[in-house]
C-alpha cells in the first residue's frame, strides 16, 4: 500500500511540474519513453511551434525571431514549349501539359497539408502563363478551384516586355522567340510578387514535382535558419545532380526533416522574401533584358552575398531529360511521387 501511494505522489508532482513547465515555456523530455510530455508528443515527432520556436534533438530549441507570415507561389505555365533550349525528351516523356498539371498538383497537395499546419499563415497560387491551350488553362483552372485555395490566372502579353530585351545575348547571338517569351513571362512573374506578394514568394516552373512535405519543411526550415542567421535568405527546392558534380566547400544547416546546404547556382526556380525581391530588383529584372550566359548569372551573382540553400535529399524534382546535371535528384523514389500526382 505505501509503494502504491508513492507511486500516486510521484504522479501528481510529474502533473504539477510539467504544467509550470507549459505555462513558463520550457520543454522537458522523458528520455525513458523517448516523450516531450509538456507537448504530449513523441521525440521522433514535430516539435516545433511554428512563430515562435524550433525544437530539434539533440541540439534544443532555437527561438524563432524571423515569423512567416504568408506565402505566394507563382507558377511560370507555358504548355506550348516542349524545351526551352533543347529537343530532347523530358523523363517519362509525355506531353508538356503533363507535367504542367502534375507539377501543379504536387504544388496544390503540399499546400494543403501546410494550411494545415499552419492555419496561421496565408497561402495563395498565381499563375503566370504563356501562350497555353485554351483547354489546358481550363484545366489548371479546374484543379485550382477544387484546391479550396486562393488563387488567380494572368496571361502574359509579350509585347509588353518585348522592347525592353536586348535582341543580341552575352554569346553574341539572336535571342531566340522562346527564350524572348520566357524572360516575359519571369519578368511578369516578378511584377506580380512586388505588388501582391506580402512576405515568402515562390517563383517555380511549370515542370517540378514536390513532395508533400515540401512546404511543411520549406516553412519550418525558413524560420528556424532566418532566424539563426539573422537575415533574410534564398532557398531552392531541387537538390540537383550537378551539386554533386564538383568539390566546393559549403555550410550545413538543420531544417526540420532534412538537411539544407548553402549552393551558389541555381536555376529560375527558388524561393526568398518580398524584402528581399525589393533589395535586389534591379538585378533579378536584368535577367528579363538581356539574355546573359548563363542565363541565371544576376541569380548567382546574388548568392556571392546572400545564403541560398539547398534541401538534402530533395523536396522537388525538375522533369528535365534523364541525364540532365539539373534534373533527377539522387536518392528519392520519383517515380512514386509522379504516380501520386497522376490524379489531378
Amino acid at each position: 500500500m505505501k509503494i502504491q501511494n508513492h507511486k500516486l505522489k510521484n504522479s501528481f508532482l510529474k502533473k504539477i511540474f510539467i504544467k509550470i513547465c507549459r505555462i513558463l515555456g520550457y520543454e522537458i523530455i522523458d528520455q525513458s519513453n523517448f516523450s516531450i510530455p509538456t507537448q504530449q508528443k513523441k521525440l521522433n515527432e514535430n516539435l516545433n511551434i511554428q512563430g515562435k520556436k524550433s525544437i530539434t534533438l539533440p541540439l534544443g530549441e532555437t527561438k524563432i525571431s524571423r515569423k512567416v507570415h504568408a506565402l505566394t507561389i507563382i507558377f511560370r505555365s507555358c504548355t506550348n514549349v516542349h524545351m526551352l533550349t533543347q529537343n530532347k525528351k523530358r523523363l517519362f516523356e509525355k506531353e508538356k501539359s503533363e507535367y504542367t498539371f502534375r507539377s501543379l498538383n504536387s504544388l496544390i497537395e503540399s499546400l494543403k497539408l501546410a494550411k494545415i499546419s499552419f492555419p496561421n499563415i496565408k497561402f495563395d497560387i498565381i499563375i503566370s502563363d504563356f501562350n497555353s491551350k485554351e483547354g489546358d488553362i481550363q484545366q489548371m483552372k479546374h484543379q485550382l478551384q477544387k484546391s479550396g485555395l486562393s488563387y488567380s490566372l494572368v496571361s502574359v502579353n509579350i509585347n509588353e516586355f518585348k522592347n525592353n530585351i536586348n535582341q543580341i545575348n552575352s554569346k553574341n547571338e539572336k535571342v531566340t522567340e522562346n527564350q524572348m517569351s520566357n524572360m516575359s513571362n519571369i519578368h511578369n512573374s516578378l511584377l506580380i510578387a512586388k505588388k501582391n506578394c506580402k512576405d515568402l514568394i515562390y517563383f517555380v516552373e511549370d515542370d517540378y514535382i514536390h513532395e508533400k512535405n515540401t512546404f511543411n519543411e520549406i516553412i519550418t526550415a525558413y524560420e528556424r535558419i532566418a532566424s539563426h542567421l539573422k537575415k533574410e535568405i534564398f532557398f531552392c527546392p531541387a537538390d540537383y545532380p550537378y551539386l554533386y558534380t564538383k568539390i566546393d566547400s559549403t555550410n550545413i544547416f538543420l531544417g526540420s526533416s532534412k538537411h539544407w546546404r548553402k549552393v551558389d547556382e541555381t536555376l529560375c526556380t527558388f524561393l526568398t522574401s518580398k524584402k528581399m525581391l525589393e533589395k535586389y530588383w534591379e538585378k533579378l529584372v536584368s535577367m528579363c533584358q538581356h539574355e546573359h550566359y548563363p542565363f541565371e548569372q544576376p541569380l548567382h551573382d546574388i548568392y556571392k552575398s546572400e545564403y541560398c540553400l539547398s534541401p538534402i535529399p530533395s523536396l522537388a524534382m525538375h522533369c528535365t531529360n534523364i541525364n540532365s546535371i539539373f534534373g533527377l535528384p539522387p536518392n528519392v523514389d520519383w517515380k512514386k511521387i509522379w504516380n501520386e500526382n497522376e490524379n489531378y
